[in-house]
């Protein structure tokens, strides 16, 4: 059965409300769970480290192998689905979130975590591409809103519940407990997948999907990245990164030439609105995400506070996020979402010029006061961007901005590592984090949130370059000319 994004595929018959709630349900899950096994595992990064005996390099390629998986799938991923069935892919991506759950809490050494790390990713990203597709497909549009509000909670209560939730089990029952505890919600979320949701939804079945397409983007960023990462260490790796470089923008150009692309290129080209908006989530989500890896290393192993109360301390940010989402979703209701947007882009800018300050001796306030900023300005950002991202195209490209926007969120995390490792690399070397590398690890730290606080700078730029002084226009069907 083929679904369209309109009222019918609701459906009509008497199980439509209770497939709706469902959908709600089973989404808002999994979107709970890829940025809590993120959060949580940021948390325990100094407990692995000393249980493995793992290097400063070793522990940011746990949160960038993740981000990783989700990068490089994503985009193909989400084509492949829309071919051939998103519940389908939906569910094999549980099951695979499932298996590598359960291999992490058994991991024997760090180089298999690491490795059960990026299957995990995998798993995350054949989830998110399909997640939010199905959602759109099953609640009608005059529902739509409140259904994704519930979703964005989701993700905001596992920001918030996976530091406080990883310090308590690390504090009381080891670090294997968060996977371990993960496990029956995966399971949960299958169950509800498999017997609530019927039919299919495979909007462009028929289409040939872009293999060769799929294969340039996927070894382009693993060459670009794996580069980046090792310039340190290989000597060939320039010629990786270069390569890399290379690939993407040959994969650009053959997307802009095929008949079935897996990105539809002529939409970041014609639309201002829509490409600006991803530049800006692309350039938010690099300069924010490395805040929970740093800080948690720095409040447990630099300032030599219990995990329990580092966590509680992180918590503050996603917290304050969760607060501020609905609110500013209902703000870029009635004011242009890219204004509001802008607001908390400017105050992410300012909560990490202040972290460039931070030292060894810094006062506890002023790491509140950096999460408090963050919190406000990432609430402010993130629902209006999306907003206006959506708005932006009409009814026919929704899976594709969608799509976009989930890649380009991914793609700020991976470069955000990205980033972080290149400088641990450069100031630790291969050293471990403790009170005698601190001074080196402070100075990577700083360094980094200086250079994410002028990379948000230039988000503000992109963020403003959207807003005109006309109303924005709300496309109701018709794709923008050369969207076709």
């Amino acid at each position: 059965m083929n679904f369209s994004a309109s009222p019918s595929c609701a459906g009509d018959n008497a199980s439509a409300n209770a497939t709706e709630t469902a959908t709600i349900v089973v989404v808002t899950i999994v979107q709970f769970l890829t940025p809590f096994m993120f959060s949580a595992v940021g948390v325990a990064l100094p407990a692995l480290g000393t249980e493995f005996s793992a290097n400063a390099v070793q522990l940011g390629l746990i949160g960038m192998v993740y981000t990783l998986g989700i990068a490089l799938f994503l985009l193909p991923v989400g084509r492949f689905a829309d071919i051939y069935g998103r519940k389908k892919i939906f569910i094999g991506g549980t099951v695979v979130m499932i298996a590598s759950t359960v291999t992490l809490s058994l991991a024997p050494n760090i180089e298999l975590f690491i490795l059960f790390r990026f299957l995990q990713g995998m798993g995350a990203a054949m989830i998110t591409a399909t997640s939010l597709a199905i959602l759109s497909c099953v609640i009608p549009a005059h529902r739509r809103g409140r259904a994704m509000g519930i979703v964005v909670s989701g993700v905001y209560v596992g920001l918030s519940a996976g530091p406080t939730l990883a310090g308590l089990m690390i504090s009381y029952l080891g670090w294997r407990w968060i996977f371990y505890t993960a496990v029956p919600v995966e399971l949960l979320a299958m169950a509800i997948a498999v017997w609530k949701l019927k039919g299919e939804w495979a909007d462009a079945r028929g289409k040939r999907f872009d293999a060769f397409g799929s294969l340039i983007y996927m070894a382009a960023l693993f060459a670009l990245i794996a580069g980046i990462t090792q310039l340190k260490t290989m000597p060939e790796a320039k010629w990786m990164a270069i390569a890399g470089l290379a690939g993407l923008l040959i994969f650009l150009f053959y997307e802009s030439k095929s008949d079935s692309p897996i990105i539809d290129v002529g939409l970041l080209a014609t639309n201002r609105t829509f490409s600006l908006s991803n530049a800006a989530t692309l350039i938010n989500y690099t300069a924010s995400f490395g805040v929970v890896f740093f800080f948690s290393i720095y409040l447990q192993t630099i300032r030599g506070i219990p995990p329990k109360t580092a966590g509680f301390i992180l918590v503050v940010q996603p917290v304050i996020q969760a607060m501020l989402a609905p609110l500013a979703g209902r703000l870029s209701d009635i004011r242009p979402p890219a204004r509001i947007a802008t607001f908390g882009m400017g105050l992410c800018a300012a909560g990490l010029a202040v972290a460039a300050g931070v030292t060894a001796d810094t006062s506890m306030m002023i790491i509140f006061i950096v999460l408090i900023l963050l919190g406000i300005g990432f609430g402010f950002f993130s629902t209006p961007n999306t907003a206006a991202i959506m708005a932006s195209v009409p009814p026919v490209y929704y899976g594709t901005a969608s799509s976009l926007l989930a890649t380009m969120r991914a793609m700020g995390m991976l470069a955000s590592m990205t980033i972080i490792t290149v400088l641990l690399s450069i100031f630790m070397g291969r050293e471990s984090i403790t009170l005698e590398t601190g001074p080196a690890f402070i100075t990577a730290m700083r360094w980094s949130f200086l250079i994410f606080a002028l990379m948000s700078i230039a988000g503000i730029a992109c963020s403003l370059g959207r807003i005109t002084p006309r109303p924005e226009h709300r496309y109701p069907s018709e794709p923008p000319k050369g969207c076709r």
